[in-house]
C-alpha cells in the first residue's frame, strides 16, 4: 500500500499545480498581449487625431516634431509606424525602408473603408493596428491610414521569465511533496504494519497476544475479525485436545471391557452356556461402540477432503426418512421415546442418499439420546417449489442459549458426561452441517433448556452442479 499511496499523493499534489501553472501562464500571456493591444490602439487614436489636426499628410516632411514623436512612439512599442496616404503610398516609415512605396495590405484597405482592424501574428511575435487619418473638413473624409506595428517579443520574454520562476517553484514543491508524501504514506500504513507484526507474532506461536488496532474503522474491523478467528482457533485447538483425550478414553474403554470379559471367560474352566452368551453379548456391544466411534472419525475425515464429491441422484425423501426411523426404532423403544413422522407431501429431490441419510440419522439419534423417558421425537417433511424441509423436534433436555452457537463445531459436546454415557464423540452435528452445506442447504436450531430442541434442515430440490 505504501508505494500506491505515495504515488497517489504525488499525482493529487502535482496535477493541480501543473494545470494551474499552465492555465496561469497562458492567462498571463494573453492578458499582457491584450493590454498591449489596447494600449497601442489608444495611442494610435491619439496620434491619428494629432496627425489630422496638424494636417500632416499635406506636408509630412515639414513637421519635424511630429516625426520625432512618431519615432519615439515606435521605439516605446519596440515596433514600427507607417503612414499611408489616400493614394496608398507610404509617406512615413519610422524604419526609413518603405517610404514612397505602395501599401495595399488588407488592414490598410479595410481602414480606408472606415473599419479599424487589428492583425496579430503570434509566430512572428507582432501585431498591427490601424487608425484612420481625416481631413479637417466638416465631412471628415479619410485621407490616410496610420499603421502601427508593435512587437510582442518583450512580453513573451517576460512570460518566459515568469514561467522559469514557476518551474523552479514546481520543482521545489515536488521535492516537498515527495518528502511529505513519503511521511504521510508511512504514517497511514503504520496501523497495517502493526497488524502485520501482530500476525507474524501469532504465526510464530504467540497466540495469547491480543490484536487491537483501532486507528481506522477498517483496521478496527480487521482486528475484530482476527481476534474472532484467533478465539475460534484457540477454541478448536482446545476442542481437539479434549477430543483426543475423550476419544482415547472412548477407544480404550471398549477394548478394556472386551479384555476383561475375555480374560474372565478364559479363567473359567466350566462356565455355563448362559454366562458365555451374556459375556459375548457384552463383547458385541463394546465392539459396536468402538465401531461407531471409528465410523464417525472416518466420516469427518471424508467431509474434510477438498475433493469430496456427492453421488447425486433423484431420491424419494419420504421413503428415506421412513427407513431411517425404522432403523432407529429399537433405540427409541429402549428409551421409551415415541417416534412421530409427519409427511405434508411427497418429496423427491436430487441428493446424495448415503450422506443425507447419515445427516438425518445423526439428528434423529441425538433427539432420542438426549431426550427424557417417555418423551417424543417428531420428524416433519415438507416442501415448496424450490426447497424441501426436514424438521426434527424433541421433548428432550434442550440446549442452553450460550452453547447453541457451538453445537455445530467439531468435537463440541454440550454435556460431556452424558455424551460419554451415550457414546457421543461430538462429531455428529458437525458431520450433519457439512452434509447440508455440500447440498447448498442450511440448518437452523431453535432450543430452550428443559423444553426440547428443533433442528430445521432446508435443501434445494434440484442440485446445481
Amino acid at each position: 500500500m505504501r508505494a500506491p499511496l505515495f504515488l497517489l499523493f504525488l499525482v493529487i499534489g502535482l496535477l493541480p499545480m501543473i494545470l494551474q501553472r499552465f492555465v496561469m501562464n497562458r492567462s498571463f500571456q494573453q492578458t499582457q498581449i491584450d493590454g498591449r493591444v489596447i494600449e497601442v490602439q489608444n495611442q494610435c487614436l491619439i496620434t491619428s487625431d494629432r496627425l489630422t489636426r496638424a494636417e500632416y499628410l499635406l506636408s509630412p516632411g515639414r513637421d519635424a516634431l511630429l516625426n520625432k514623436e512618431l519615432d519615439t512612439i515606435a521605439d516605446i512599442f519596440n515596433g514600427r509606424i507607417v503612414i499611408v496616404d489616400q493614394n496608398f503610398r507610404i509617406v512615413k516609415d519610422t524604419f526609413k525602408l518603405a517610404e514612397g512605396k505602395i501599401n495595399v495590405s488588407e488592414p490598410v484597405m479595410r481602414c480606408f473603408q472606415g473599419e479599424n482592424s487589428m492583425l496579430r501574428e503570434d509566430e512572428k511575435q507582432y501585431f498591427a493596428v490601424t487608425a484612420p487619418i481625416y481631413d479637417n473638413t466638416a465631412d471628415r473624409n479619410i485621407v490616410g491610414v496610420l499603421l502601427t506595428i508593435a512587437s510582442t517579443e518583450n512580453i513573451l520574454s517576460n512570460v518566459d521569465s515568469v514561467e522559469e520562476k514557476a518551474r523552479f517553484f514546481t520543482i521545489v514543491a515536488f521535492l516537498m511533496l515527495v518528502i511529505a508524501g513519503a511521511l504521510l504514506a508511512s504514517l497511514l500504513v503504520r496501523p497495517f504494519d502493526h497488524l502485520q507484526a501482530s500476525l507474524d507474532r501469532m504465526a510464530e506461536g504467540s497466540m495469547g497476544e491480543n490484536v487491537s488496532e483501532n486507528t481506522y474503522r477498517e483496521t478496527k474491523k480487521i482486528s475484530e475479525a482476527i481476534q474472532k478467528t484467533k478465539t475460534k482457533l484457540q477454541t478448536i485447538d482446545q476442542s481437539r485436545e479434549e477430543f483426543v483425550a475423550n476419544v482415547s478414553h472412548e477407544l480404550k474403554t471398549p477394548i478394556t471391557s472386551i479384555r476383561v470379559l475375555a480374560d474372565s471367560l478364559m479363567s473359567m474352566e466350566e462356565a455355563p452356556v448362559e454366562l458365555y452368551r451374556e459375556f459375548m453379548s457384552d463383547i458385541s456391544d463394546e465392539i459396536d461402540r468402538e465401531s461407531k466411534i471409528v465410523d464417525d472419525l472416518l466420516s469427518m475425515v471424508k467431509m474434510d477432503q477438498s475433493v469430496a464429491e456427492l453421488n447425486v441422484s433423484q431420491v424419494d425423501i419420504n421413503a428415506l426418512v421412513q427407513q431411517i426411523l425404522k432403523r432407529l426404532g429399537p433405540i427409541a423403544d429402549k428409551r421409551n421415546v415415541e417416534l412421530i413422522y409427519e409427511s405434508i407431501r411427497e418429496v423427491k429431490a436430487d441428493v446424495d442418499e448415503t450422506k443425507l441419510s447419515l445427516a438425518i440419522s445423526n439428528l434423529v439419534e441425538n433427539a432420542i439420546k438426549y431426550n427424557v423417558d417417555n418423551g417424543w421425537v417428531r420428524v416433519t417433511l415438507d416442501a415448496d417449489h424450490k426447497y424441501f424441509y426436514i424438521r426434527v423436534a424433541d421433548s428432550g433436555i434442550g440446549i442452553p442459549e450460550d452453547k447453541q452457537e457451538h453445537v455445530f463445531e467439531r468435537f463440541y459436546r454440550v454435556d460431556k458426561a452424558r455424551s460419554r454415557e451415550t457414546g457421543g464423540t461430538g462429531l455428529g452435528l458437525a458431520i450433519t452441517k457439512n452434509v447440508v452445506l455440500m447440498h447448498y442447504g442450511a440448518i437452523r436450531l431453535l432450543s430452550k433448556e428443559g423444553e426440547g430442541s428443533t433442528f430445521t434442515v432446508r435443501i434445494p430440490l434440484t442440485y446445481i452442479y
